[in-house]
């Protein structure tokens, strides 16, 4: 079982750099409303520039975190609790804005993800 969960860690923690780091300032088909990178995205959502900056430094720690944590277990709970939270705020704004199911799915996928490894490890 810990063999899944350290998996999963980095999964959430591959897909957060991902998002966060690779895909920034790239469209993606899973962008809020009609943005075509992350500043869209945010301003989509009716959140400000430095929120975004926060999120994104909050969400790529997190996930630096989940990968520390499979050295360090200790870090592994919190982090993907606040993870989780962060994640849950990301399905929000797409509701908020009436995005499809698909758009939404890719942060309700990490929401999971995070929670699973919140609860069980």
């Amino acid at each position: 079982m810990q063999t899944a969960i350290i998996m999963i860690q980095i999964i959430v923690a591959l897909g957060i750099f991902n998002v966060w780091l690779l895909r920034y300032g790239k469209e993606t088909h899973w962008r809020g409303g009609t943005a075509k990178n992350m500043k869209e995205e945010f301003a989509t959502y009716g959140l400000s520039v430095w929120f975004m900056v926060v999120i994104g430094f909050l969400k790529v720690s997190l996930a630096t975190l989940l990968i520390i944590g499979v050295w360090i277990p200790m870090l592994t709970k919190p982090s993907a609790t606040i993870l989780a939270v962060l994640m849950l705020g990301a399905v929000s704004m797409h509701v908020k804005v009436k995005d499809s199911v698909k758009k939404a799915l890719p942060a309700l996928t990490m929401f999971l993800l995070s929670a699973i490894v919140a609860l069980l490890s």
